[in-house]
């Protein structure tokens, strides 16, 4: 049976784009300037694109193509249907004004996926149509999301598209994405994208890059390479990294083994296929089997790590050892001014997504800075990035990034869990028993007591019954009172998280449905759009100990008499019929 996939497209507006300078050692090596994923937005002056023969395709608006947040998801059959891309790219620039894209320069790049190749080609000839000077598309159409804002940082370009379905399947029956009377198109050739060069149109130009080069020199900056490498080198350390089949396939040989001096050997699935070998790269413990298989075996390395299929999404495995994203972001970001040199001079605030356990709030507190709660979606954190408030950041979701870029980051991630370690073992001799990804976690859990958490996703549902059930829950908070027990727990508040943003004021209601009990124990509910067909919904369980001895117990152990009330409260068996989840975190 086929699976579903989907595809999307973002597009995405930057700012300050210029790159912070190379550190030396002991040089503070400082943040780059904004990056904003919002819109698609160009500016320079216009440019003489006459030349061009321009060809005006009569079209119609599409039924139910409706933009997301961070752009436009859904299966590539529906993608592959006459002027449905282009329909919405040019949507994109009618939008705008003129002033805003003519003459400008974009970015373009993708994590691979099937329907990639074919929808550069479509994009290009639109934005020649619409006066855009300049495109800068990786080799093959290959960029990941983190590379394609190092990418427009580095360039000075004005904003960019990313073709990608984030960590959904791949596939001609699966999903794709890109994050409108008339549709304006360049009659030109399609463009050669397996080949470094510049290809000139009259006065527009298309100039293939290499989709690794930029991103590996900001990492360079951020982090002490020969640290890592000296790690990498050890004969008494194993590390290995699972690229799904997915864009991070590209990144990997060229970091970790030719710069790093990583074994070859270190890299699963390490090259990007158009379907990611018919697998689902979402790293989490359900989807990457190989390496959970691996990490969890006799003989398993020492340090494992994943990231999905556009790279900005990761999974960090110790030796036998899971660690959560929520845990990740806060160890991070304890270990940062010590092991990353970017973070050297200390960090200037700290944010985590709603549902994510408070971990890191912890931290921040440990560390006397700002802390911020947002809602689910990375333009909140870059919002902060850009006023200069914000350093480290992560959801529960596995992503994790810095202000380093305006995207999370999962080879970021993994580098700079790398970082923690090499820091930690540095003076260790070879036969010495280094320090472990376990050790490192259950240090932190000392420091700062562990936050049991788990996330239950429970994919496709009937849409009318997790709606139905959703509604049934805002009955409950409204009825609720303080101090009333649920169960062996007694609620401290319960809402629909909102938000309003420090930097700007803008507010966002709706963001979860929230039940936090006065030990500090919260369920959170929440329906999520980033699949392609039906809904899926959320349910996520945290509870905190600060008793040393009980941090060994099993996470689903731990969390079962609250995942029982959880379940009981919202009915979600009666509206949705389902009696397990299909994912837990």
């Amino acid at each position: 049976m086929a699976a579903t996939h989907a595809l999307r497209l973002r597009p995405l507006l930057s700012t300050a784009r210029p790159t912070p300078p190379r550190a030396t050692a002991g040089a503070r090596r400082g943040p780059a300037p904004a990056f904003v994923v919002v819109r698609c937005s160009f500016t320079g002056a216009p440019s003489a694109v006459q030349a061009l023969k321009i060809n005006l395709i009569p079209t119609k608006p599409v039924e139910g193509q409706k933009t997301g947040t961070s752009g436009l998801r859904k299966k590539v059959k529906v993608f592959q249907q006459e002027n449905y891309l282009a329909n919405w790219i040019q949507a994109l620039f009618n939008s705008l004004p003129p002033e805003d894209y003519v003459g400008g320069t974009i970015v373009l790049g993708g994590d691979g996926r099937y329907f990639n190749k074919d929808a550069a080609q479509i994009i290009i000839k639109i934005a020649a149509g619409n006066g855009v000077g300049k495109i800068l598309v990786g080799r093959n159409g290959l960029l990941s999301t983190p590379a394609v804002s190092a990418v427009i940082r580095k360039k000075e370009a004005d904003g960019g598209f990313i073709m990608s379905a984030s960590h959904n399947p791949g596939g001609p029956n699966n999903d794709w994405g890109i994050k409108i009377s008339e549709i304006k198109t360049a009659d030109i050739p399609d463009v050669d994208l397996s080949s470094i060069g510049v290809v000139r149109s009259g006065d527009f130009t298309v100039e293939v890059i290499d989709p690794v080069s930029d991103y590996l020199e900001l990492m360079e900056n951020v982090f002490d390479f020969q640290l890592i490498k000296d790690l990498l080198s050890r004969p008494d350390f194993r590390f290995i990294f699972d690229a799904m089949h997915a864009i991070t396939g590209a990144y990997a040989e060229p970091i970790f083994v030719e710069k790093l001096g990583a074994d070859p050997g270190c890299i699963l699935n390490g090259v990007p296929l158009e379907d990611f070998g018919n697998g689902h790269p979402d790293p989490n413990l359900t989807y990457a089997k190989e390496l959970v298989f691996t990490m969890f075996g006799t003989h398993a390395p020492d340090f494992g790590a994943a990231s999905d299929g556009d790279g900005d999404r990761n999974m960090i495995l110790g030796k036998r050892f899971f660690v959560t994203p929520s845990d990740s972001v806060a160890i991070i970001a304890a270990n940062a001014q010590a092991a990353i040199p970017y973070f050297q001079s200390g960090t200037k605030g700290l944010a985590r997504s709603m549902p994510t356990s408070g971990a890191l709030d912890r931290v921040a507190k440990k560390l006397n800075v700002p802390f911020f709660e947002v809602p689910t979606g990375w333009k909140f954190f870059g919002n902060l990035m850009d006023a200069g408030k914000l350093s480290i950041c992560g959801e529960e979701s596995f992503g994790t990034g810095s202000d380093h870029i305006r995207e999370k980051d999962g080879i970021w991630a993994v580098l700079a869990w790398l970082s923690i370690l090499a820091h930690r073992n540095k003076d260790k001799k070879v036969g010495e028993r280094l320090v472990s990804v376990e050790d490192v976690a259950r240090e932190h859990w000392a420091t700062y007591g562990r936050n049991f958490f788990s996330r239950y996703d429970y994919e496709a549902c009937e849409s009318d019954g997790a709606n139905k059930m959703m509604d049934h829950l805002r009955d409950v908070i409204a009825n609720s009172k303080p101090g009333e027990k649920y169960g062996d727990y007694t609620l401290q508040f319960a809402d629909d998280f909102s938000y309003t943003d420090p930097v700007d004021g803008s507010t966002v209601s709706k963001q979860g449905l929230r039940f936090v009990f006065t030990d500090g124990s919260r369920i959170v509910f929440r329906l999520s759009g980033t699949g392609s067909a039906g809904a899926t919904i959320r349910l996520y369980i945290e509870q905190f100990e600060s008793d040393t001895s009980k941090h060994s117990l099993d996470a689903q152990t731990a969390l079962m008499p609250l995942i029982d009330m959880a379940l009981s409260v919202s009915k979600l068996k009666d509206f949705t019929g389902r009696d397990k989840p299909t994912v837990v975190t």
